[in-house]
């Protein structure tokens, strides 16, 4: 007796989920039917004229804004990799020993604040963690 009320009950659940799916379906019909009416029914030839016009209305751009040399900041100039050489490497030293700090060393010698990181642990001049 169990078994056939259990056997039921799983006609009765797929039945259902049957008709779900096919309400889905139903639903997803009708609304792609009232989206593709819509540019007509606001007087537009196509969707790409609509889309375009809902877009302007919105006064949101997606994705980059287009760069305008008037109104936009002064570029950053991309910078070039720094050659590392031993004269560098030795001034890196020199300006350690006398002092400087990691920022101050870069900004003289126009390199990264990384690159005299990794002079510095080069040479052994950077203090170990304990």
């Amino acid at each position: 007796m169990f078994l056939s009320m259990l056997t039921d009950d799983m006609k009765e659940l797929a039945a259902t989920k049957a008709k779900v799916a096919a309400l889905e379906a139903e639903i997803a019909a009708e609304l792609k039917a009232a989206l593709a009416e819509l540019p007509a029914q606001f007087g537009f030839d196509d969707v790409n004229s609509f889309v375009a016009a809902v877009r302007a209305a919105s006064g949101k751009r997606r994705g980059r804004k287009p760069s305008s040399k008037a109104s936009a900041p002064k570029a950053a100039k991309k910078r070039t990799r720094a050659k590392i050489t031993d004269e560098t490497r030795a001034e890196v030293k020199k300006l350690v020993e006398a002092g400087k700090t990691g920022g101050e060393i870069a900004k003289a010698l126009k390199i990264s604040l990384p690159s005299v990181q990794n002079i510095k642990k080069v040479l052994g001049l950077v203090k170990k963690k304990k």
